[in-house]
């Protein structure tokens, strides 16, 4: 059961609190359940959603999930023809019976997720009713999500990491706010005037909102929690983070969509970073953890391997999209091929195998190098990848965007100094006038090696 059956008890105990607030519309938990139920009669047993941020938005949501319903939530910024194909594949079969808003069955499958895939059309995944009880469970233990809280996540709610945090705080009973679009400005009067407490962001909103909160006076005292997901955070970042807001815990953590939370690490207020670093904590509570070569069998502690999980959290696999190297199931472990190992009982990520670079028989992870040139004063961003090389096999190069005025490679191989393994420095550095980045809006590291070989105006090297 994702929230439903909650969302019930919380509207009869507690009818007028607030349950949803997005921008200036608000909705009470009584509010909520009422206009979910009214949408029942016509939500039919597949809802797709592609919609921007807003009230409703939420209560098509939790009628899309009643009785055994189910939905899939899609990007509102993806090309309308994608949008029609994912929506042609997920079929229904007409009305859904269930006239009351209710959890369906543990088993039964509720939500379709879409994840990024080798061919045009994303790979669609799907996760039972349970799984996401046991996933809200485990993070609400290790976050420390109460009923007091007042939860801001920004950004869109068609990201995975937003609307789980909805669900979460609607199973919670806990009030969760977000914005119509992502403004800093509209984030910032959010967390001074409603009393915000808990915030869900990525390392490059949080960025945003920690500078820009300083240069403008921007009082986060009451932020209790701090949620980071997507990548490591940089020590600029937390430095920002911990002078913004000085009483908040600090959380990452690392997941993947099919397989959910996997591990984490909290920061109390002051706890200092480890900058450069690859570790991202502990299992998760209800995780094991284990790092497995491709036969299954486990690897020494420190040895690099599949970073596989067991844990009730786990998809029930694709519904399209699968080429055997998503998520695999290694002898009742579940990977999805990122890579890493254990150290002390802690976490490394080191990245996917597909993106590691082989340099002269030493294999080095584009990630654990962006990682540490992120950390070097004065950069904003690094990405890292393999060029083809006649001695080597392949070389490591790095390309940066500078956080203020000019850079030199000179002062990129200093500050890697004590960071990064040398065997692993890059041979070779570059300046980026914007990032490589697709349309869905990831960064591409093969899109970086055209621009290098294509000599393009937007990339230009360092010496």
């Amino acid at each position: 059961m994702p929230f439903l059956n909650n969302l019930q008890l919380w509207a009869d105990d507690r009818p007028h609190h607030t349950a949803v607030v997005v921008g200036r519309s608000r909705l009470s938990w009584s509010e909520l359940r009422d206009a979910a139920t009214g949408l029942l009669a016509t939500t039919s047993d597949t809802t797709v959603l592609a919609e921007r941020n807003s009230t409703e938005f939420v209560a098509r949501y939790a009628a899309a999930l009643a009785g055994e319903r189910r939905c899939a939530v899609l990007d509102p910024s993806w090309p309308p023809a994608m949008i029609d194909e994912v929506a042609s594949r997920i079929t229904g079969s007409g009305r859904d019976s269930c006239g009351v808003l209710c959890d369906g069955d543990p088993s039964s499958t509720f939500l379709v997720g879409l994840t990024s895939g080798t061919t045009s059309v994303p790979k669609a995944f799907t996760r039972s009713r349970h799984s996401w009880r046991v996933s809200f469970d485990a993070s609400i233990e290790f976050f420390g999500l109460t009923q007091d809280d007042r939860t801001l996540a920004a950004g869109p709610l068609s990201s995975s990491l937003n609307l789980y945090a909805l669900s979460e705080c609607l199973y919670a009973g806990s009030a969760f706010y977000t914005l119509e679009s992502f403004d800093v400005g509209d984030a910032h009067a959010a967390i001074s005037h409603d009393g915000i407490t808990r915030l869900i962001v990525t390392p490059t909103m949080l960025r945003l909102l920690s500078e820009r909160g300083l240069a403008g006076d921007v009082d986060a005292s009451g932020v209790r929690s701090i949620i980071c997901a997507g990548s490591k955070l940089d020590a600029r970042t937390l430095e920002a983070a911990r002078r913004w807001a000085p009483n908040a815990a600090l959380y990452e953590y690392y997941g993947a969509s099919e397989l959910s939370f996997v591990s984490g690490t909290r920061l109390a207020a002051g706890q200092p970073l480890d900058v450069g670093g690859t570790g991202i904590g502990r299992p998760f509570p209800g995780v094991e953890l284990s790092i497995l070569d491709d036969d299954g069998v486990p690897v020494p502690d420190g040895a690099h391997g599949n970073i596989s999980v067991r844990s009730g959290m786990v998809s029930n696999g694709y519904l399209w999209g699968d080429d055997g190297q998503a998520l695999r199931c290694l002898d009742g472990w579940y990977t999805v091929g990122d890579q890493g190992y254990l150290e002390g009982g802690v976490l490394h990520i080191l990245g996917r195998r597909s993106d590691m670079i082989i340099t002269a028989g030493k294999n080095v992870y584009p990630h654990e190098v962006e990682l540490a040139l992120a950390s070097v004063p004065g950069i904003e961003v690094a990405v890292a990848a393999g060029a083809p090389d006649d001695v080597r096999g392949q070389k490591v190069i790095a390309a940066v965007v500078p956080a203020y005025g000019a850079v030199t490679a000179t002062q990129l191989r200093t500050g890697l100094d004590g960071l990064l393994a040398r065997d692993k420095w890059p041979l070779q550095y570059y300046v980026l006038s914007e990032l490589p980045i697709t349309d869905r809006g990831k960064i591409s590291r093969s899109l970086l090696l055209d621009w290098i070989k294509n000599h393009d105006a937007r990339i230009q090297p360092l010496h």
